[in-house]
């Protein structure tokens, strides 16, 4: 990412809306606006394998493995405007474990981009199943959306709750009411 070139469109963007580039308050805004972009969009400058490195580990399991409330960031690709929540990711191993921290950091790669929550959710499942081998994966997202709470509507207590679940996950519904047990919903 250009953060110069970013930095300059920014002091555009002030101009347009009525304000000065160079008054005291806002001089340094452009640059801090593209080190902050830099950072939400980062997702656009790893690759998956960067992001789960080396922690994947041989192990004898054949269990579901849930990690609760990941906190997640991300822009909404229709505003450019955050939205955030929690995320919830289970996976049933075959012979190979993630480590833990690799599962949120799979969960801000892929949101540190311009996003859908509907996308982003299944992203995250389809990525834990292919890099885990897992025999099944579910995810579970509630995000309170910006673009909701700001403008147009402006429902403040809105919450949307997205899921994907792939092989058993999907194909048993016992599996699948394990896992929303395990995290605290009735069912889908």
């Amino acid at each position: 990412m250009n953060k110069d070139r970013v930095a300059e469109l920014i002091r555009e963007l002030i101009r347009e809306v009525g304000e000065d580039p160079r008054r005291d308050g806002l001089r340094r805004t452009p640059e801090r606006v593209a080190a902050a972009w830099e950072f939400l969009t980062q997702g656009y400058r790893q690759t998956a394998d960067e992001v789960v490195g080396d922690a994947l580990f041989e192990a004898d399991v054949n269990n579901m493995i849930v990690t609760r409330d990941i906190e997640v960031y991300s822009l909404c690709e229709h505003h450019l405007l955050p939205f955030y929540g929690r995320c919830h990711v289970g996976y049933i191993a075959q012979r190979k474990v993630l480590g833990v921290s690799k599962l949120a950091r799979i969960v801000d790669f892929y949101a540190r981009r311009f996003q859908l929550q509907e996308r982003l959710t299944a992203q995250i499942a389809s990525e834990i199943m292919q890099v885990a081998s897992a025999e099944g994966v579910g995810v579970v997202m509630e995000c309170r959306h910006l673009c909701m709470m700001m403008r147009g509507v402006e429902k403040q207590n809105s919450v949307m709750t997205t899921s994907s679940v792939l092989g058993s996950f999907l194909e048993s519904p016992e599996t699948r009411a394990e896992f929303l047990s395990l995290i605290g919903h009735r069912s889908f």
